[in-house]
């Protein structure tokens, strides 16, 4: 077996080791470009996750303004926050915001979350706000 399968941090170790002595004909290539494709699918669901929780937050305080107060505020503006710099980091995921079936996607996750939160089964099927216009604005609030 592998150091690969059975420790893959010893092996990412030992993989960097050998690129920075020049020993690229030990290198586990194929592993090393499956690792490298999984650090951008995972900057994705990291994405997808802060926009789910934005949008979740969104909904509640647009449907629930009696409950509305610093902590849903604060996490709006965190998550805003997030975003923006995932964005200004790693431009390359800015397009993920105009795919319609990736905000498809994060709309069903944050309507679901919306829902379990707050009980309340009334959101629309389709997120709608621009993301870049309003969801993602710094003072942008939805309204009731």
């Amino acid at each position: 077996m592998q150091i690969y399968e059975k420790d893959v941090n010893a092996w990412a170790n030992e993989q960097a080791k050998l690129l920075r002595t020049g020993q690229f004909n030990l290198l586990d290539i194929e592993h090393i470009a499956e690792e490298i494709e999984d650090v951008g699918k995972s900057e994705q669901r990291e994405l997808a996750n802060r926009m789910t929780v934005l949008l979740a937050h969104l909904l509640k305080w647009q449907y629930q303004p009696e409950r509305r107060g610093a902590s849903w505020e604060k996490t709006i503006k965190a998550q805003r926050k997030e975003i923006n710099y995932a964005l200004e980091e790693s431009p390359s995921l800015a397009p993920k915001l105009d795919e319609p079936r990736w905000l498809d996607m994060v709309w069903a996750r944050a309507v679901a979350q919306a829902v379990n939160e707050t009980n309340l089964d009334c959101f629309p099927d389709a997120c709608p706000w621009s993301l870049q216009k309003e969801a993602l604005a710094e003072t942008w609030m939805p309204t009731e």
